[in-house]
């Protein structure tokens, strides 16, 4: 692959980037080798931002083609966009932003990435499940495990309002916390063992529910290997990555923004590049 360089950028590249309250390298060598391979005159970069709706009319104003939009953005920048897809607008949450002649459009991959994982992994839709978490990402797996067929689901959150309201959305129950329960899915939708960040060190769920689970999904993507899916391994337990998620969810930013789908093989690279 070719290295990024003076020479390769100029006035017409087309930027793409991302927000996050903690921005990685991830997304940015994702996105950056896919455009190389395919020979597209693309540039990804990573921000963060502490004036969001700024950040957000930058992107109009600046004609940046999209936008990555990760935690804890995903509901907040909705009151920014011009035009919610139903991906996004059926839960509530945003992760991609299209820039369509001044136009942004909101869209959620997260939601695919994961049903799509579910499916692959041959979750049984008869499963009990929990999930921790109310925000952007937990409302994409909620509905995910919804729409793929599991009805005895938990939403495992400290927030009771917003706990209750997105269990009730789709008939599940909330609990302030696992407790006694011991599901057979185990879903961690919160920052809890983030590099970076203040948990990054600490598992959502003890050694005794991971143990008991069949399924043990961790969507948080650095590092791959979490203290949660560390112990799920360690349990012999089946698992899906926060790795498995952004390259999913990724590869369809990726033809949103540019129109061109890579091969499976390609996304494939750019992932083990990514996180090389």
């Amino acid at each position: 692959m070719r290295n990024i360089s003076k020479d390769t950028v100029n006035r017409d590249t087309t930027l793409c980037m991302s927000l996050s309250g903690r921005p990685s390298n991830i997304g940015t060598r994702f996105h950056n080798y896919l455009y190389e391979e395919l020979d597209l005159d693309f540039l990804y970069k990573a921000f963060t931002t502490t004036d969001l709706p700024a950040a957000i009319a930058g992107i109009r104003a600046l004609g940046i083609r999209g936008c990555g939009v990760s935690m804890p953005f995903k509901e907040a920048c909705i009151a920014h966009v011009d035009v919610m897809h139903p991906s996004a607008s059926a839960i509530d949450s945003v992760n991609t932003i299209v820039n369509e002649d001044g136009v942004l459009h909101a869209y959620n991959t997260d939601y695919q990435a994961v049903a799509t994982l579910l499916r692959e992994h041959s979750v049984d839709p008869g499963s009990t499940a929990a999930v921790t978490g109310s925000g952007g990402m937990a409302k994409a797996v909620v509905a995910a495990l919804h729409d793929t067929g599991l009805s005895d689901v938990a939403v495992i959150a400290r927030n009771e309002a917003t706990g209750r309201a997105l269990a009730a959305q789709y008939g599940f129950y909330w609990r302030p916390e696992l407790g006694d329960l011991r599901p057979q899915v185990l879903v961690n939708a919160t920052p809890v063992g983030m590099a970076g960040g203040p948990a990054a060190d600490d598992s959502p769920f003890g050694d005794d529910a991971v143990s008991a689970a069949a399924t043990v999904f961790d969507v948080v993507a650095m590092p791959s290997e979490t203290p949660l899916i560390r112990a799920a391994r360690a349990a012999g337990r089946s698992v899906v990555t926060g790795a498995e998620v952004i390259a999913l969810q990724a590869a369809e930013q990726f033809v949103l923004y540019t129109g061109v789908t890579p091969t499976a093989d390609q996304i494939r690279r750019a992932s083990e590049y990514s996180r090389a």
